[in-house]
Order: C-alpha cells, then structure tokens, then sequence
C-alpha cells in the first residue's frame, strides 16, 4: 500500500506573505482525493519526533530555543518565518512524518511526505524556511537503529541542500548529493559528496541526461541500502526563483527515472517533496502530484 504522511498542521497559518507556498500542502492530498488516485487509507498523520530522536541530528541548544521561542530576530530572519509554538509542532511532525516512511518504504518500496525536504536546516540553526532537517534526522534514526548500512540522499530541489551537505560531510555511511542551480540559493554553497550546479536556462534533455549519467554512477558507487529523494519541482520553467527550463515534461519524467532506477536495484525510497514556486499554484500541485501518481504506479501500490 502506497502510504503518504500528511497532517492539517502541515498548512500552518502564517501572515499574509507567507501563505501562498504553504497552499499546496492542502491541495496535493486534496486533488488526489477527488481524481481517486489516493483514499484516506493511504494517508497518516505523524506524531511529533522525540527531542531524543532529533537530537541525534540537531544541537540541544538550538532545539531549547525552538521549543522555548527565544530565537533572535536575526535567526527568525535567516529562517524566513516567524517563530511560533505550532511552527515548531509542524517542524517535528514533519520529521517524523520522514521518519515514518522510512518505515512504510522498507515495507512497501516507497512512502510519501506531502512536505519535508528541508534541507536548509543545519545541525544548529534554520534558514531558508527550514527548522529541522528531516531527511538527515530520518538517515541518523536508520543507522541508529541498524536499518540501513549506506544511506543515499538524492536532492534534486533546484537549491542546494546545503544544511544536509554540511551536516553529514565527515559520514561515510551517508552519501549525499545535490543538482542544483549554480547560481541560485544559497549563494554560499557548502559541498554534498558530489555536487552538479547547473546552467541557468538548462532544459529538459540537458537536465535528464546529467541525471541518467549521474543514477548510473550513483547506484554502482555507492551501493545504498536506503534512499532519499527531495523532488522539489522549482526546476520548472514556471517557476519565480528556479532559473531552469525543465517543462512539466521533464518534470515528470526526472520522477519516473529517480523512481524507476530505485525500484530496480530494490533499493527502498523516502520521498520528500521540497520547493515549488510557480506563480501558478495549479502548476505546483500538478507537479507534486505527478511525484505520487508515479511512485503508485511505478511501484504497483
């Protein structure tokens, strides 16, 4: 059974231009619902991560300000949101959402998180919208845990994961790489294991041959026993920040490869879906949309 973490809190209310970004994550479980590609029995809600489990990952420090609210001003700055009691809430529902389908995907292939991928977040500070780093904390529980030896993290979100980058660079059971914008956020790039800036203006078969090349190698050299995939889908060519010329297409087709390479070395996947800022919210939605569509189909879930 194909099985997505989604929880209300995941659309956490915030001031007025804050709110559109925050949409989609009603309207991708929502649209699903209505086409029947998904029912309410594919869908669960996480409960919060244990401080215990997050601190595998994050310093005790910055979890005490996040749980207290005395971030300073210019940390809320770097994170981009306001802090409040129910944003902390989401951020540790959203982890364990990861962790949980780590669970569901050593099960069944594949698990969903309708949000995560926040893959800004360093082990002691938030930036760029992120707080807590699911998919390093969901990697740190499975090498706690002995469920996996070799951990593969494929970020393809149009931004490099930097936070993921800089958090595991000494770990040698967790390999982590990044395509990204070359001359998009974060201007400061930290270094993932093997990093591929692209080209402002890279399009589809550019974008899909780099990507098939780079699976390739990935699977033969570093022979992951688990995989994370961030699928943000700011590489659109609709997309406000994203500088890239993928259609939704090649969109679409970057999922069925990712996917279609995984489920043939049996390697099980966590997904996460990360950026999308299409001035067009249909857009977005369809785009993550396309991302479960495949996984069910792909993986005959």
């Amino acid at each position: 059974m194909l099985k997505i973490a989604y929880d209300s809190i995941y659309a956490h209310p915030l001031p007025e231009g804050h709110r559109f970004p925050m949409l989609k994550y009603e309207l991708i479980p929502g649209q699903l619902l209505h086409e029947g590609a998904i029912s309410s029995d594919n869908i669960f809600a996480p409960q919060p991560c244990p401080d215990e489990v997050v601190l595998w990952t994050h310093d005790k420090t910055y979890l005490q300000k996040l749980h207290l609210q005395t971030l300073s001003a210019r940390e809320q700055r770097h994170i981009g949101f306001p802090q409040s009691p129910a944003l902390t809430l989401r951020e540790l529902m959203i982890t364990q959402g990861t962790i949980d389908c780590c669970h569901y995907a050593l099960q069944y292939g594949v698990a969903l998180n309708v949000a995560g991928g926040t893959h800004h977040a360093f082990a002691d500070r938030g930036e760029g919208f992120c707080l807590l780093n699911d998919m390093a904390v969901a990697a740190n529980y499975l090498l706690h845990h002995n469920l996996a030896r070799k951990i593969l993290i494929i970020d393809l979100d149009v931004h490099q994961g930097n936070g993921t980058a800089k958090i595991f660079e000494a770990a040698e059971n967790v390999f982590t790489f990044s395509i990204h914008g070359e001359h998009n956020y974060p201007f400061r790039k930290e270094k993932s294991d093997w990093d591929i800036p692209l080209k402002d203006g890279t399009n589809d078969a550019e974008y899909l041959h780099i990507l098939e090349d780079a699976l390739h190698t990935l699977i033969e050299k570093v022979k992951p026993g688990f995989a994370f995939y961030l699928s943000g889908v700011d590489i659109l060519d609709t997309d406000r920040y994203g500088k890239l010329k993928v259609s939704m297409n090649g969109c679409y087709a970057r999922d069925e490869m990712v996917f279609s390479k995984l489920k043939q070395h049996g390697i099980p996947c966590a997904v996460a879906m990360g950026g999308g800022y299409s001035a067009d919210i249909r857009i977005i939605t369809a785009a993550h949309c396309n991302t479960f569509r495949l996984a069910k189909d792909i993986y005959n879930l």
